[in-house]
């Protein structure tokens, strides 16, 4: 009977590895995308000149032979994940106007949430006109041909502060963020998901090498899932930010929490072992698993069998990696 239990269970996962391999090899669709729609992120995505870790993951994944059973079934089931439709939308509910020094300007609230269901977790960040001028410029520069029929919303010399020239731009910008979402090739580019998570990104990484960890924390734990959004058909450019989380709740000695998102930080990187946040991962965790008296010894072979394949090179803490990250 246990036999028999086996079998059936291998057979299922063979056969869950059979329908995801056919569903992320499906054609995507040539219709135009006029409007927003879902986005199964495993199609195949526009290659990006820009060389980051976005992209070195964006290569086609396969599981190896030393995976464990548990690992194997994790891999699967974050392959299926990220294979799931997701549309996000963009709101523009509020503005306020900041005054500071000698400026004067207006600061847009973005909401983004996730359609299809109740989205308890919705991110919420606020940009300014000038953040906007800028990523339509960098935008510009790879995807004119696509930018043909994008309005862009002007400067005036007078009036930037009144309601109905607020108000507008508002609408404006609401729209211009649904049109650029509507676009798959600008919605997975590096300069669209930077203008949603990059200041937030910046402020929790100077806060983490200032050594302000709680705030840090906190800043990192509310653009990790946008980030996660934005980057779902590629887990693995969530790393660095799941490896500060960790580096946090170290540093603030809650070792719990470290190893579980530790534990989602190696899942990611179950095949790719050459990532520069394996080898510091894999050593910060056999430290957690020792400290909260969990199993290490699978770790442990992990980083010997790491060790073995590569040449011996000084490789840096999980925490001196972290504070290398948004370096102004």
């Amino acid at each position: 009977m246990e036999q028999d239990s086996h079998c059936t269970a291998e057979r299922e996962l063979l056969e869950a590895v059979s329908r995801i391999t056919t569903s992320s090899t499906t054609s995507p669709s040539d219709e135009e995308e006029n409007e927003p729609k879902a986005e199964i992120s495993c199609q195949v995505r526009k290659e990006n000149p820009e060389k980051d870790d976005t992209q070195d993951s964006s290569a086609t994944l396969s599981p190896n032979s030393s995976m464990t059973t548990k690992e194997l079934q994790e891999y699967w089931r974050n392959e299926k994940r990220q294979c799931k439709q997701i549309k996000l939308l963009f709101e523009i509910p509020s503005t306020r106007i900041v005054e500071h020094h000698l400026s004067k300007y207006v600061m847009y609230k973005i909401i983004i949430l996730q359609t299809g269901s109740f989205d308890s977790n919705k991110s919420v960040i606020e940009r300014r006109y000038s953040d906007f001028e800028k990523l339509h410029r960098n935008l510009l520069e790879e995807f004119s041909e696509e930018l043909e029929d994008v309005t862009f919303p002007k400067k005036t010399l007078t009036g930037n502060f009144t309601e109905e020239i607020i108000n507008e731009r508002k609408l404006a910008f609401k729209d211009y963020l649904r049109l650029l979402y509507a676009m798959k090739y600008i919605r997975r580019s590096k300069k669209f998901i930077d203008f949603l998570t990059r200041p937030e990104l910046q402020e929790a990484y100077g806060c983490l090498r200032g050594g302000q960890y709680t705030k840090a924390l906190e800043i990192l734990l509310e653009v990790i899932g946008l980030q996660e959004r934005l980057t779902r058909g590629n887990p693995v450019a969530i790393v660095p930010t799941l490896c500060a989380i960790v580096v946090c709740h170290k540093d603030l000695e809650n070792p719990a929490s470290a190893f579980e998102y530790g534990e989602k930080a190696l899942s990611r990187l179950c095949v790719h072992t050459s990532h520069r946040y394996y080898m510091p991962l894999l050593e910060t965790m056999i430290a957690l698993a020792y400290e909260l008296g969990k199993d290490f010894l699978s770790l442990q072979e992990k980083l010997e069998e790491w060790k073995t394949k590569k040449d011996p090179v000084r490789v840096f803490t999980l925490k001196e990696l972290a504070v290398r990250e948004y370096v102004r």
